[in-house]
């Protein structure tokens, strides 16, 4: 099987290859400062650019939140007990994993319990799974454990092992359809995984790009939280919106934004969960004229009732401080105890968020 070849230390470096790596070392330094800041918009730059929305868990993190000892080869019944823990605390609802981790562990070698960190991304063509791996999780291993299992392995060593619905059954009947293909690379430090080997090979071969440079950017200003989700502007317009309700709550939406003040159509969504226990909301509009206008209003309507989800927000959270800052507006929301803001405030209707 493929395997990565590290080469034997150098103890003498001869004067023009220590002006090379002079060079090399000035453009990794460059390339750092020009990288974007966070670990989830990092990931979110290995993905493909027509990405549209983003589902990010930060594995190490949650495992440090719950002081937890899973680990490398914890049982699939320790690992189900962790994954319990991380939905309670809602620190779980933006993986695709949920009921895989237990078998993933077991059967292959990797798992929530394990990787550094998740992120599920989709677009219009296609979702892949990019796991950030350290030294936890031996690669070289999990390749001997595709093969045992039934996966074919690739010719080259950054290729796509094929695996398929047959095979993963064989697995285990509760692992998603999204770790049907993997692609092991481990010099990167990273697994990827996808429904579609086509897909997962177009991924792979594209890694090095950019990805959704202004849903990068807004990723940003989550800072680095425990789990969010991202979305352009036209998925959060559509799943977010109020029209997902019925006329009767519709209705009072539409009195509640009128007596809160005008809001603006989105151009991209992000909510994280952050270590403080937190959660932040950060709204793009088109124009940052109306971002500080914006973010009074929405404010106000993130203060009030829910028409569509039942009750107040304020049952739920209480909103500790908002503003803007250029086409962004931000507020800081702290849940109240018990409830589950990450799950509820991802999909629709969410009123502070209608377009």
């Amino acid at each position: 099987m493929p395997h990565r070849v590290v080469p034997r230390a150098v103890t003498r470096v001869l004067p023009a290859l220590a002006a090379v790596l002079v060079l090399l070392v000035g453009g990794l330094v460059g390339w750092r400062l020009l990288s974007p800041a966070t670990p989830l918009a990092r990931a979110m730059s290995l993905v493909p650019a027509d990405t549209t929305r983003f589902s990010w868990t930060d594995w190490a993190g949650v495992r440090r939140e719950l002081d937890t000892g899973v680990g490398p080869g914890s049982s699939g019944e320790e690992v189900d007990d962790f994954m319990a823990a991380a939905f309670d605390a809602d620190l779980s609802p933006m993986s695709a994993l949920g009921t895989s981790a237990g078998v993933m562990e077991a059967e292959l070698g990797f798992s929530p319990a394990s990787v550094s960190w998740e992120l599920f991304a989709q677009s219009g063509t296609g979702a892949v799974e990019v796991l950030g791996v350290d030294d936890g999780v031996d690669v070289d291993a999990v390749a001997d454990r595709l093969v045992d299992l039934g996966w074919t392995e690739p010719e080259e060593a950054d290729g796509v092992w094929v695996g398929g619905p047959d095979v993963l059954s064989g697995v285990g009947s509760m692992l998603t359809p999204e770790l049907q293909h993997v692609a092991l690379l481990a010099d990167e430090g990273l697994v990827l995984t996808s429904d579609q080997a086509p897909y997962l090979q177009q991924v792979v071969d594209g890694i090095d790009g950019d990805g959704p440079e202004e849903l990068v950017e807004l990723a940003e200003a989550l800072d680095e939280p425990l789990a969010a989700a991202v979305y352009d502007g036209a998925y959060a317009c559509e799943h977010l919106a109020m029209a997902q309700a019925d006329d009767d709550a519709q209705a009072e939406a539409d009195q509640l934004v009128a007596a809160a003040g005008a809001v603006h159509p989105l151009t991209g969504y992000a909510l994280g969960r952050l270590p403080s226990g937190g959660v932040r909301a950060v709204l793009q509009v088109e124009d940052e004229d109306d971002a500080a206008a914006d973010a009074e209003a929405r404010s106000r309507l993130a203060a009030g009732p829910a028409p569509g989800q039942g009750g107040d927000f304020t049952d739920r959270f209480a909103v500790e401080a908002a503003g803007s800052e250029g086409r962004e507006v931000v507020l800081d929301l702290r849940p109240v105890e018990g409830a589950y803001v990450l799950s509820e405030l991802t999909s629709g209707p969410v009123l502070f968020a209608t377009c």
